[in-house]
């Protein structure tokens, strides 16, 4: 699998061959520039990767040498600062340019709803799904205040650290992409999980889970069923984002399990987890939930589940950014710092409108019923005409 590290602030790259990740890629796929650091702002990420034209070929020189077996490409970045949001949205755009058949997944960081360290952050975030929307193919959405939660609730830690963040993180990446790596019984892949999951184009932002979630020291005492896996995967308390899916109904879902067990199990959870809560799934796509049993579990568990989850709900989160957002843009507040790096005004309140439409999208299909189909297919029309 290959591997490319993007950071605008020279300082940290250099970090990286000293630590303890230094094994991990190839150090001329990390980059460093050698000019300013981005100073949180889009427009600065936006403008310095096109002072890295050159350093595209790194990423062609990794593609080429294994583009019979990429299915696509795995995005990681935080939408808060100005990399992940700036040169983070453009990287995507240029590689949805460049190899348009591949599938584009963002494992995508969204500002918090109480924790901020950037002021900017909503103007970052908005001009990022902006870009979202249109470049990504499936957007797994994930906060650090609700990654926070998990570990203070659920694996009783009392300061939690960013690697343990990240270690949540890189289970439910890892939890998507096993049957691409591993055998099994019932496999998927990127774009049958696409398939499978995205209903309209546009909605392609997912929550997700992972279990078990246990505390550390218990697992030995604890043991793992499918049940056990199913009850946990879908509790509204192990999201990895600060939506709640009791506030919205699944479109779809999809649930990923890892270890020796019986299908006919899986399924029959899956079919009991849908007809115990019929209210927050939508009547109108049957059979909406996708399972998946990948033969070789984690390292230090004898079975896992991923869960990824197509929910109205997810709308709460873009609400929230979208109302800092305008709360800021209706007083011009910090715009001087993006449209001193060339962007234009007009581009916010696109990005603005972009998402107030994604969050009316979320709300149509979220109200709709088998009953609506003469307005549910003008809908459809309309979605595709824009």
């Amino acid at each position: 699998m290959a591997k490319t590290d993007t950071e605008i602030n020279a300082k940290i790259p250099h970090v990286v061959p000293h630590g303890s990740c230094r094994q991990v890629g190839h150090p001329m796929l990390t980059y460093a520039p050698t000019f300013p650091p981005e100073g949180q702002s889009v427009g600065r990420g936006l403008r310095n990767l096109k002072l890295t034209v050159e350093d595209w070929s790194y990423i062609d020189d990794e593609f080429f040498c294994c583009s019979v077996c990429v299915p696509g490409f795995q995005v990681c970045h935080s939408l808060g600062g100005g990399t992940g949001s700036g040169m983070g949205t453009l990287l995507i755009s240029k590689i949805r340019e460049e190899y348009p058949d591949r599938m584009m997944m963002t494992f995508s960081v969204f500002p918090s709803p109480k924790v901020s360290d950037t002021v900017v952050e909503p103007y970052n975030a908005t001009l990022s799904v902006h870009q979202l929307v249109e470049n990504a193919d499936e957007c797994m959405v994930l906060d650090n205040e609700a990654l926070y939660d998990i570990c203070f609730r659920t694996l009783k830690l009392s300061n939690p650290s960013f690697g343990d963040l990240n270690h949540l993180i890189s289970e439910t990446m890892s939890g998507v992409t096993c049957c691409l790596r591993f055998p099994g019984q019932l496999n998927s892949d990127l774009r049958k999980l696409a398939v499978n999951l995205i209903p309209f184009p546009r909605l392609h932002f997912f929550m997700v889970g992972f279990a078990p979630l246990t505390a550390r020291g218990s697992q030995q005492y604890i043991s793992l069923t499918v049940p056990e896996l199913t009850q946990q995967m879908w509790d509204a308390k192990n999201m990895m984002c600060a939506a709640d899916p009791r506030h919205g109904r699944y479109l779809t879902a999809s649930a990923m399990f890892r270890g020796k067990m019986s299908t006919k199990e899986v399924d029959e959870q899956m079919i009991n987890v849908q007809n115990k809560n019929s209210s927050y799934f939508v009547e109108w796509i049957p059979n909406n939930v996708k399972s998946s049993v990948c033969d070789i579990p984690p390292r230090g568990l004898k079975m896992a589940s991923t869960f990824v989850g197509n929910s109205t709900s997810i709308q709460e989160m873009f609400r929230r950014v979208s109302e800092q957002f305008t709360a800021m843009f209706r007083r011009k507040a910090f715009l001087h710092w993006y449209t001193g790096e060339g962007m234009d005004e007009m581009e916010f309140t696109e990005a603005e409108s972009n998402m107030n439409d994604l969050v009316a999208e979320y709300q149509q299909y979220q109200d709709a019923t088998a009953d609506d189909e003469g307005e549910y297919e003008e809908g459809i029309e309309e979605n595709y005409e824009a």
